[in-house]
């Protein structure tokens, strides 16, 4: 397994077009307004994933002492995990956590 790379930059969300600043404890990896992310790791923060699409947010799981985002790449159907940030829209993740199913 490689190592995490340290990448956090900040940049407008491709789908709800909003500035998303840097998380400045971590690597930004998803909107913290929206929750959606994009295809672009293969391993986290090494932006070397060529999908390049969209992953939506599809429901929440437990994680330890907090919570992970889980998505679906709308471009090539992979299943991906994000650690919910400290700043992402909570009524959000609260919707998230209806769905059981995805």
């Amino acid at each position: 397994m490689k190592k995490f790379i340290q990448n956090d930059n900040s940049f407008i969300c491709e789908v709800c077009k909003k500035d998303v600043p840097k998380l400045l404890y971590s690597s930004r990896d998803h909107c913290n307004y929206c929750l959606s992310s994009k295809h672009v790791d293969i391993h986290p923060g090494d932006r070397q994933n060529t999908c390049q699409g969209i992953l939506k947010p599809v429901a929440i799981e437990k994680f330890r002492n907090t919570f992970k985002i889980i998505y679906k790449c709308e471009k090539c159907n992979m299943i991906h995990k994000n650690i919910v940030a400290i700043d992402d829209n909570m009524d959000m993740i609260i919707e998230l956590s209806k769905n059981t199913t995805y």
